[in-house]
């Protein structure tokens, strides 16, 4: 009885850790955007740029995040080349999203790159951060 109980409550304090992992690299990400002159942030317009289509100069075809992502955030998704299976995004069901900066930034650069066929800007990012932290 004693190990279910301390169970429960290490899981408790593994969660609200994650939690604040998260907190912290998102507010730290999102007053790095707001020297750059970036804010405030609005998770409407993160959303957005969500499902927000957009052309491949190469091949003329349409897609946004939700191509490979999906429509769920809370959901698993798939790359639609390689076929690799994408964790969720939302940090409520996927304790990994948000916790590394550097990670976070290299998955800025690329996927906008792949959506946009740019970068992201800092107002851009903050706002699509801002939309995750609610998910």
């Amino acid at each position: 009885m004693k190990l279910r109980f301390l169970a429960v409550i290490l899981m408790g304090c593994m969660t609200t850790l994650a939690g604040l992992a998260q907190a912290s690299v998102v507010d730290t990400l999102q007053q790095e955007y707001k020297t750059a002159g970036a804010g405030p942030f609005s998770a409407a317009k993160g959303e957005k740029m969500w499902v927000e289509k957009h052309k491949d100069a190469e091949s003329g075809k349409e897609f946004s995040c939700q191509t490979c992502h999906t429509d769920d955030l809370k959901k698993s998704g798939k790359h639609e080349k390689t076929g690799k299976v994408i964790d969720p995004l939302a940090p409520s069901v996927n304790k990994e999203r948000l916790t590394d900066i550097k990670f976070v930034n290299k998955w800025f650069l690329r996927n906008c790159k792949q959506v946009l066929g740019r970068e992201c800007t800092p107002q851009e990012k903050g706002d699509f951060l801002e939309y995750l932290k609610g998910q």
